[in-house]
């Protein structure tokens, strides 16, 4: 993305002048990283809107349908209530760090984006360890939840920053057995490789032969996010709000929204895995431009995210743990193995 947006507003600006050449070249960088993060926020605050719409059908309520029409600028408004809001810090807490908690986690929630191709040749880095690089910042995210635990000088945040960074590691571990299995038959960590992998139609998609796999990564998604039924780090019912419990105004917002940029990304990475990524599912409709096709398969992720979270009640911590190294860490590994041992036999699709 950055080479086109060069090419297409810089091209022969600056003449020879190595120093120019640099300027004009980081301003593309940085008008590419624009071009994803102005979209994605006003894609949160969408997000957040279609959640409340969700829950409010499956429990038979309107949902906001009142500030703008139809409710769509209910969002924005209570962005602009926690943005007038007091930031209050307790009395006790470690200043410095509970400032930057928030910080980190809504940063390293936006970066993970940088990797994700939209398009053909339409991603801001298409970098070919771009698997390794969103793994890598997912697990960089338990930082800001620690740091914001123990930073509030409170038990009920502490515990619940505790509980996160267990739950991350534990579920992270099948997770990247799942992308073995992916990249097993792509053969390379590239995002864009997988979904050029999967071009001809939605029966070439790897949804249909990934189906247990795509279970697998489904719910370790929700556990990685912190999503209901294994919200335990937030968990009302023991520790208040968890983590986020000593937080307010524009922090507690940035905590909000890192949340909700990261379950976009999940559904967007499930999409690219799986799904087809920009393609479209059949050849009638490639009219339709990629990023749209992206964009609807990660709303219909979050829409099962979020369905998911509303009618399935929460587990137990000690089901929670018991479910991630007992139950989906061995059955991760077993289609590590099976699905290597296809590749090796050449049975079709899967060589």
């Amino acid at each position: 993305m950055v080479e086109a947006i060069y090419n297409a507003w810089f091209a022969g600006f600056g003449g020879d002048d190595v120093f120019m050449q640099g300027i004009l070249y980081i301003t593309a960088i940085v008008a590419s990283i624009l071009l994803v993060v102005l979209p994605l926020m006003i894609g949160v605050a969408m997000v957040v809107y279609l959640h409340r719409k969700v829950w409010g059908a499956i429990q038979l309520r309107r949902g906001p349908n009142v500030v703008g029409p139809w409710g769509l600028l209910q969002s924005f408004a209570d962005g602009f209530k926690l943005f007038l809001k007091e930031t209050i810090i307790p009395a006790r807490a470690n200043k410095a760090i509970f400032l930057i908690a928030p910080m980190i986690t809504f940063t390293l929630a936006l970066i993970g984006w940088a990797v994700i191709p939209w398009d053909a040749q339409a991603a801001i880095s298409n970098i070919n360890v771009g698997i390794l690089y969103v793994l890598a910042i997912s697990s960089l995210g338990v930082y800001g939840i620690i740091m914001s635990g123990w930073a509030s000088n409170s038990r009920y945040a502490f515990l619940g920053s505790l509980r996160s960074a267990a739950q991350m590691v534990s579920y992270e571990v099948s997770i990247g057995f799942v992308l073995i299995c992916v990249l097993v038959k792509v053969g390379s960590l590239n995002l864009s490789d997988v979904v050029i992998a999967q071009e001809g139609g939605f029966w070439n998609w790897h949804f249909i032969p990934y189906l247990p796999i795509l279970v697998i990564f489904f719910i370790s998604a929700l556990a990685e996010t912190n999503r209901p039924p294994f919200d335990l780090p937030e968990a009302e019912a023991e520790l208040v709000a968890g983590y986020q419990v000593e937080y307010s105004s524009m922090a507690f917002a940035l905590f909000f929204l890192g949340e909700y940029a990261n379950i976009l990304l999940m559904s967007a990475l499930m999409a690219i895995l799986f799904f087809g990524g920009w393609m479209a599912p059949v050849a009638f409709l490639d009219f339709i431009p990629g990023p749209i096709w992206l964009i609807i398969k990660m709303l219909v992720g979050f829409v099962m995210f979020m369905v998911v979270s509303a009618i399935v009640p929460r587990y137990r911590y000690d089901q929670l743990m018991r479910l991630g190294w007992k139950v989906f860490l061995p059955l991760s590994l077993f289609f590590v193995v099976l699905y290597s041992g296809l590749k090796v036999a050449e049975v079709p699709f899967f060589s």
